[in-house]
């Protein structure tokens, strides 16, 4: 069981003088520089016009769990009850990007195993193909880490510090090397899941914070090293505890910390929305980084309220210059989970209200 901000994951988880914001790449070439050097950027910086902003913002969704359902005789209709394929029902609601975990020797358990490289790529294919980017969320173990759990795979468990960092930039650079090869190099790439209290625990423990930060240092370098253009994301929970990201992010920057977005999971409700999303804008801000939101979920049987939490994140994250939002296993339907957080009616096999989110704001 995964379980963040309570959501349980039970499986059988500087304002500028004009209104616009600045474009992603040259705020990425800035945050390389030195602090002068980025504040010349932002000053010059072109800025994207309202409706440029609005065009690329990225509406996503988590659907990691979609081949091992069809692998299980699963389908999904569309909103009229025809059956059709997942990724054309769900570019109808204007969804542009698909985020994909990837464990590193995971089991064969439908649910809490499969997502190795070899079949990330594989679904990536039929990704691009129908025109969406990619995000990749290395999870860093071999089944679910979150932002209470952060196990090292099973072959890194008795390795020292030294042999972890050897290894972790030996996996990147295998894995990455596989996207490459099959022509489905990810937009963004997340070195970690919810990574508030470290990776790889203990070794890479936050409270270890030079030990961590070699660890995703390595990470980076790797990604960088087989696709220098894809964004590289720091990923943490819960921004409304704002002492735990500044906990992290001021470890992580002392020790020389490397990335180029900070993307964040949430899952409360639309009238905190606001206030959380203006933290992650805040967190954002003090680094110098764009950010998006990488998780968003809502319970299926509370439809409306889910819809209107979309709605209200959306529009937040618009509002403060956040670049796109990502919805949890949207697909996810029962008996193949009891995780009640999805976006479909597993009676009717047709997408909930909550899908119209996307639309509406």
């Amino acid at each position: 069981m995964r379980t963040t901000e309570g959501k349980d994951r039970a499986c059988p988880r500087t304002p500028t003088p004009v209104a616009g914001h600045i474009s992603r790449r040259t705020l990425l070439k800035a945050t390389t520089a030195t602090a002068g050097a980025l504040a010349t950027a932002v000053a010059f910086a072109e800025l994207e016009t309202p409706a440029e902003a609005a065009a690329s913002f990225a509406k996503g969704v988590d659907i990691s769990w979609a081949p091992q359902m069809e692998a299980r005789g699963y389908s999904w209709k569309n909103a009229g009850g025809q059956t059709q394929d997942l990724l054309t029902i769900l570019k109808g609601y204007g969804i542009t990007a698909v985020r994909l975990r990837t464990f590193v020797n995971p089991s064969n358990d439908p649910a809490n195993g499969h997502c190795g490289i070899n079949e990330v790529a594989a679904f990536a294919k039929r990704i691009k193909a129908a025109g969406m980017s990619i995000m990749l969320d290395y999870m860093f173990g071999d089944t679910w880490n979150s932002v209470g759990v952060q196990n090292p795979p099973a072959a890194w468990r008795n390795m020292s510090y030294s042999q972890m960092r050897t290894a972790m930039g030996t996996y990147v650079n295998q894995t990455m090397t596989v996207m490459r090869n099959n022509d489905v190099l990810p937009t963004w790439v997340q070195i970690g899941n919810e990574i508030n209290s470290g990776i790889c625990r203990p070794v890479g423990s936050v409270s270890n914070g030079a030990q961590m930060t070699g660890l995703l240092n390595s990470a980076y370098d790797q990604v960088k090293a087989v696709s220098p253009n894809s964004t590289v994301c720091i990923h943490l929970a819960q921004p409304q505890k704002y002492d735990v990201m500044t906990t992290f992010f001021s470890r992580y920057a002392a020790s020389g910390g490397k990335w180029d977005m900070s993307v964040f999971s949430s899952y409360g409700s639309a009238e905190l929305a606001p206030g959380i999303v203006a933290n992650m804008k805040k967190i954002s801000d003090a680094y110098g980084k764009p950010f998006l939101q990488s998780e968003l979920g809502g319970r299926v049987d509370r439809a409306s309220s889910t819809q209107a939490a979309l709605v209200a994140y959306i529009k937040a994250l618009k509002a403060n210059g956040g670049q796109g939002i990502f919805y949890w296993e949207p697909e996810c339907m029962s008996p193949f989970t009891g995780y009640n957080m999805g976006a479909w009616d597993s009676s009717s096999k047709r997408p909930t209200a909550i899908m119209n989110g996307f639309t509406q704001a």
